[in-house]
């Protein structure tokens, strides 16, 4: 695993941990590559209750209760979407936390509005944060996917840190 992948995780599991708290997933176009990064670390069970693979449009609606108005209104990537996912992953789990990404990883789907690299991400929790933002990588399918999950750790990381210190 990326030394910097593990130490996110390694340290995302050492907060939750202090405080008694989960974490929840929900993933589009990097499949649970996020889950795969977090249970790599041994003892993650006792920090991680679940993740949620939401590939297509229904599975977002079905498993998380995304709008399909909001799907339709605003693309599945996209802030809004992406912010319903984390939330859905709030409610239909056992965690206080939640991050959500929703991208075009490429090499084909990107229009001029959403390009390939285009990602958008999510965080929530049952503190009453609800934060998101859309970024725009470089690179292949692999590194588009690979920056995805980082920066949703991270993301998370500097999230909780205040509240959890």
């Amino acid at each position: 695993m990326n030394p910097n992948l593990e130490t996110l995780s390694a340290e995302i599991g050492t907060r939750l941990l202090e405080r008694g708290e989960a974490l929840t997933t929900a993933e589009s176009c990097t499949g649970g590559w996020v889950s795969q990064v977090v249970t790599a670390i041994a003892g993650s069970s006792n920090w991680f209750d679940r993740g949620f693979v939401t590939y297509s449009n229904a599975a977002k609606a079905d498993m998380l209760g995304v709008s399909k108005k909001t799907i339709v209104r605003h693309g599945a990537v996209s802030e809004q979407v992406a912010i319903e996912m984390a939330q859905g992953a709030l409610q239909h789990s056992r965690a206080q936390w939640a991050l959500a990404i929703s991208g075009v990883a490429g090499p084909a789907g990107g229009t001029p509005e959403k390009p390939v690299g285009t990602v958008c991400f999510a965080w929530a929790s049952s503190h009453g944060l609800a934060e998101c933002e859309t970024c725009h990588f470089p690179g292949d399918r692999e590194a588009v996917r690979r920056a995805s999950v980082e920066h949703a750790l991270h993301g998370l990381l500097q999230r909780f840190t205040p509240l959890l210190a």
